[in-house]
């Protein structure tokens, strides 16, 4: 009698293990989709649902805060929490995919190449700016835009969107960033296809491999954009797909971050609510697929924001106020779904996501 309730305990515990990993969100995703609001922090999530009445960010219902701080300073620029979400380490202000050591730290697309998955980088700035090239170089500084594009060529990214050709063409070249004679567009384009106009980006969809940088430096604001966030992340998606081994993409809402710079309300909520639509185009993608982990975050709050007066009856908010031009401290939201969501909730640091990211990449 003895032995058959013993036999009984043991089924029921390994039965709910059993249910436990096949529990929504326990298994490895397939795929990851990591999407940075540079400079959002809660206010600004705030300011966007209030002025625009819903956000797709309020789909998730995995949710916690991250502290931003560098190794150097209390206050992180987007080099070094850049680098902490790309490696799980983390630097100086200025560094780029190094250590304190100015050593080179291995990044979460790196590990997704290397275990041969299709990889991705798409953004609303020069694809060399800190946040994109955190993924995917390894400088001791950010401001060496010409090198970063240099390692950025050289890694084997399937997808490239954003601003920012002129980091890759010669200086011979009007608009051109360099100031060599090196062609990297030219090397590229013997690898995957390369758009420059909004009318070459659309004919992209089905291809295997893409880079669309559509302006020679930064692209200009959402409303004058040419191609939309949500119509880059859409498409990259759709390449990246069709890779059996699986894929990571790193998507970027870059311009939050400068509209805290100037301190500008609006600037900040228009942003937002752009960065918001990319979101929703991801979440779409992981609910019907359910093998993609979605984690949206922010490497750190920019202008100190805060809502003052307003109606959200009338969706306007009609005071705003900074406590600065720069970076904060505050934490910054970090919102999750899809498999292994559990691990992105609760009080966490920036350096802790890159981690636990890089851990579900390397897992099979």
């Amino acid at each position: 009698m003895k032995k058959v309730l013993w036999l009984v305990l043991m089924t029921s515990i390994l039965g709910f293990y059993s249910c436990d990993l096949l529990t929504p969100g326990k298994k490895v995703p397939q795929n990851i989709i990591l999407m940075i609001g540079d400079g959002m922090g809660v206010s600004e999530v705030t300011a966007g649902k209030y002025e625009n009445g819903k956000l797709h960010m309020e789909r998730f219902k995995m949710m916690g805060l991250a502290t931003t701080h560098s190794a150097s300073d209390l206050v992180t620029d987007s080099g070094a929490s850049g680098t902490a979400l790309a490696t799980g380490f983390k630097t100086y202000n200025g560094a780029i995919g190094v250590t304190p050591d100015s050593l080179p730290k291995k990044t979460s697309l790196e590990y997704a190449e290397e275990l041969g998955k299709a990889t991705g980088l798409v953004t609303t700035c020069a694809i060399t700016h800190a946040t994109p090239a955190a993924f995917s170089s390894h400088v001791d500084s950010r401001k060496k835009g010409a090198l970063i594009a240099e390692q950025m060529a050289g890694q084997n990214i399937e997808v490239l969107f954003g601003g920012g050709w002129g980091y890759f063409v010669p200086d011979s070249v009007e608009g051109s960033k360099r100031k060599d004679t090196k062609n990297l567009l030219v090397e590229l384009a013997k690898q995957m296809q390369v758009a420059r106009t909004a009318e070459e980006f659309y004919q992209l969809d089905t291809l295997k491999s893409a880079l669309a940088l559509l302006y020679p430096g930064h692209p200009p604001v959402d409303s004058a954009r040419t191609v939309t966030l949500k119509e880059l992340t859409e498409t990259a998606i759709k390449i990246l797909n069709d890779d059996e081994d699986g894929f990571f993409l790193m998507v970027e809402g870059s311009q939050i971050d400068w509209g805290g710079h100037a301190n500008d309300k609006d600037y900040i909520v228009s942003e937002t609510i752009d960065f918001d639509e990319a979101v929703g185009a991801a979440l779409d993608f992981a609910e019907k697929d359910g093998e993609t982990l979605v984690i949206v975050t922010a490497d750190h709050e920019t202008g100190g924001l805060g809502l003052n007066n307003g109606s959200f009856e009338k969706k306007i908010i009609t005071e705003a106020g900074f406590t600065t031009g720069h970076h904060t401290a505050v934490m910054v939201p970090v919102l999750s779904f899809g498999p292994a969501q559990e691990k992105f909730t609760g009080f966490t640091d920036n350096a802790e996501i890159g981690k636990n990211i890089i851990e579900l990449i390397k897992t099979k």
